[in-house]
């Protein structure tokens, strides 16, 4: 069994009323793919050290949320949310026809992959949480700022009063995403994520600026609090879920123990793993360890199609020979939560 390529997939654009979804599928387009779905202010590049290690047998659809990437901005006048980023999960599998959904998601898209999965846990067949479960809650301050941003936005669009981004050059880009990331993405992983979201600078020929929609930044936040999140947990109900969190990463702090509790009792697909010095964005630093969690729990969830499987008889005995290289699925040893 062989690995994914980066440089084997099909760009995608998924019409939606604004305008499109930007993606690339990887790997098989003969059958339903895994759904990958990146973090705030990211894109699909956040999973291009994660996608070579994943098995060729199963493709994988990175997509772009809108604003973010190469997908499409919101029409002027409107403004992100994490409740309409959910949407965008149906929207995909409707494009496709799809009556399942498997999903692997990073901070804001692991969230919007717990919320949706608990609202229509009946389409979901398994789920890779990268170091997030609850989204992070934000104190009013934060709120009040947001709002400002947010209207301030607003009326610099209507006036048409919108000039160039701050542009920095390609050196300077890493430290910037560095900064900004508070040291998850360090300046030479910083490329992963910069290819896709680079305008060139009309104003200075050796510069470039962030292309994702200013209005990103100060989304509007769906808070989640404990007694919700315990109550959506009750919805997934013994489902496949995957969490593995970083060691040095907040994302995960008490708050979800609740909720981890409920996704695991009783539940022999529940899985919970930690990289030793992961920050949050351990699918890029920490990529070959996230596989070692993420490979098998893919293979025993979203096995290799029976066609790929033969079977030899020899009188009474019959004997099912399994594809080359493919791992028998053995119960890893959890974290303790």
């Amino acid at each position: 069994m062989g690995k994914l390529s980066l440089t084997d997939y099909e760009a995608v654009k998924i019409p939606v009323p604004w305008g499109y979804i930007s993606g690339r599928w990887y790997g098989n387009r003969n059958e339903r793919p895994i759904l990958a779905i990146h973090g705030w202010l990211d894109n699909l590049g956040s999973f291009d050290r994660l996608i070579p290690l994943l098995p060729d047998y199963i493709g994988v659809l990175c997509i772009d949320l809108p604003g973010h990437g190469r997908s499409s901005h919101l029409q002027s006048g409107m403004n992100y949310s994490v409740y309409d980023y959910v949407f965008i999960i149906p929207r995909v599998m409707k494009e496709y026809g799809w009556t399942k959904v498997s999903l692997i998601g990073h901070s804001l898209g692991g969230v919007l992959c717990f919320i949706y999965t608990s609202l229509a846990p009946h389409t979901v067949d398994m789920v890779v949480s990268l170091d997030i479960l609850l989204p992070m809650r934000n104190d009013i301050d934060y709120m009040e700022l947001s709002l400002e941003k947010q209207l301030l936005n607003v009326e610099r669009q209507r006036l048409g009063n919108y000039s160039e981004p701050p542009s920095y050059t390609l050196p300077q880009l890493g430290k910037v995403m560095a900064q900004g990331s508070f040291n998850s993405v360090s300046p030479d992983l910083a490329k992963h994520l910069l290819h896709r979201q680079l305008t060139k600078s009309q104003l200075y020929p050796e510069r470039f600026y962030f292309s994702r929609d200013i209005r990103v930044k100060y989304y509007h936040y769906m808070d989640i609090d404990d007694g919700l999140g315990a109550e959506m947990a009750r919805q997934i109900h013994k489902k496949p879920y995957l969490i593995i969190k970083g060691s040095l990463s907040p994302y995960l702090p008490a708050r979800n123990n609740e909720a981890i509790s409920i996704l695991a009792k009783d539940n022999p697909h529940f899985e919970f793993y930690e990289v030793e010095g992961g920050t949050h964005h351990l699918h890029l630093h920490a990529a070959e360890e996230c596989a070692t969690y993420i490979v098998p729990f893919i293979q025993h969830h979203r096995p290799p199609a029976l066609n790929s499987w033969t079977i030899t008889g020899n009188g009474d005995s019959t004997i099912v020979r399994k594809p080359k290289g493919f791992l028998a699925w053995t119960k890893k040893k959890r974290s303790k939560l």
